[in-house]
Formats: structure tokens, C-alpha cells, sequence
């Protein structure tokens, strides 16, 4: 039999770790949660979650050698989800609490929700709660989901890529915004599939599927 398939869950001090590691192992999933760079890059796959600051995590990030590790292991081809904050250290910049340089995986930055909508009301930041996101396009995770689900956000900032054909999803507020991103052996969300009950548990079974496919 088969053992289950090794995943690195990206400890830098600043993640939700607990529940995104209970989610993946009621998936079927293995995970290490390090802050260790040598099991990073020796994992099947990466999971890179968050909650905090951009500038905080990305220091964090490159002080332990953890950037690094995740990079290489992108390199290696090993499939990766980011959550939340784990796609929005992707792009190239934050604007949080001034200009900050993030991984430059993808082209593009991390900007805040404007106060004010494209219908001209008023936009409550942070989005918190249920939205449905819409998936297209061709990536290994889009086969093991449905084209729209609902997902729950909580987030101030949401990523402006320079390259639309990484979008593979997109949700609604205040105007449309990129909600996932497909490049490579990245896959990456806005979301927390963690908080999100039966719509985050297919996302993760997916992410399995991937992982298990790639070995």
C-alpha cells in the first residue's frame, strides 16, 4: 500500500497552522509543519499559509532561509498551494505598510481594496465572509472542482497581477479581483479553503490528487 503523500506546511510565525494542518491530514495528506528549509525541499509538495502583515512575512520568510527553500522546491517542479497570504507573496510587491518586495514569481502586486466600489458605494475592508468564485482555464486543480463554489475570505489586500492568463479564478467585490492563480507547479488562493467546509475540503482533495499524481 502506498504511503500517504509528505507535504511541508510553512511554519514563518505567522500562519493559521493548526487548522490548515487538520485539513489536509483529513484529506489523506502527511504533513510536517517546519520552519526547517531542508524539509521544505524535501517534501512532495508545499503548503504556504498566513495571516499578518506582507512585510512581516516576507522578513520572516527570507531570515529563516524558508524563501529560498520554497523556491527551489518550485524549481524541482513539487506542487504548491498558497493560502491567502501565500499567494500574495508570489507577486512582485506589497503596498502594506509601504512598498515591500515580495517573491517576484509572478508579475504584478498586492494592493488594498479601494473604499469605494465600481458601483460607487461604499466597500467595507477587510472583505470578510462567503463569496463564490468562478474557476477557468487548464491546471491539474481546476479537473477535481466544480467551475463556481463559495469560499470564505477574510482579507484587506488582494493581488493585481500584470499577467491575466495566471487567473484561473475570479470573485466579486466592489469590482472583480483575481481569487486564484495557476503558473507552473504553482497553485494559489485568496481565500481560506481551511474556514471553508465542504467547498475547502474538495479544493484540498484536490491538492492531493495533484501531489499523489506529481510523485
Amino acid at each position: 500500500m502506498t504511503p500517504p503523500a509528505r507535504v511541508a506546511l510553512v511554519d514563518y510565525g505567522a500562519g493559521n497552522l493548526r487548522s490548515v494542518a487538520k485539513a489536509l491530514e483529513r484529506v489523506g495528506l502527511r504533513v510536517d509543519v517546519t520552519d526547517e528549509p531542508a524539509l521544505v525541499e524535501s517534501a512532495e509538495g508545499v503548503v504556504l499559509p498566513g495571516v499578518g502583515a506582507f512585510a512581516d512575512a516576507v522578513g520572516a520568510l527570507q531570515k529563516s532561509g524558508l524563501e529560498d527553500a520554497v523556491k527551489r522546491s518550485l524549481d524541482d517542479g513539487r506542487p504548491y498551494l498558497g493560502l491567502c497570504f501565500g499567494l500574495q507573496l508570489l507577486f512582485e510587491e506589497g503596498e502594506e505598510h509601504g512598498i515591500t518586495k515580495g517573491f517576484g514569481l509572478c508579475g504584478g502586486r498586492v494592493e488594498r481594496f479601494p473604499n469605494v466600489g465600481k458601483d460607487g458605494k461604499r466597500l467595507l475592508v477587510p472583505h470578510i465572509g462567503w463569496n463564490e468564485v468562478r474557476f477557468r482555464g487548464s491546471h491539474p486543480m481546476l479537473e477535481g472542482l466544480p467551475e463556481r463554489d463559495h469560499y470564505y475570505f477574510v482579507h484587506s489586500y488582494r493581488p493585481v497581477p500584470s499577467d491575466e492568463s495566471i487567473v484561473v479564478g475570479r470573485a466579486d467585490y466592489g469590482g472583480e479581483f483575481a481569487a486564484a492563480i495557476a503558473k507552473d507547479s504553482v497553485f494559489a488562493v485568496q481565500f481560506h479553503p481551511e474556514k471553508s467546509q465542504n467547498a475547502g475540503r474538495r479544493l484540498l482533495e484536490a491538492y492531493r490528487d495533484w501531489v499523489e499524481a506529481s510523485r
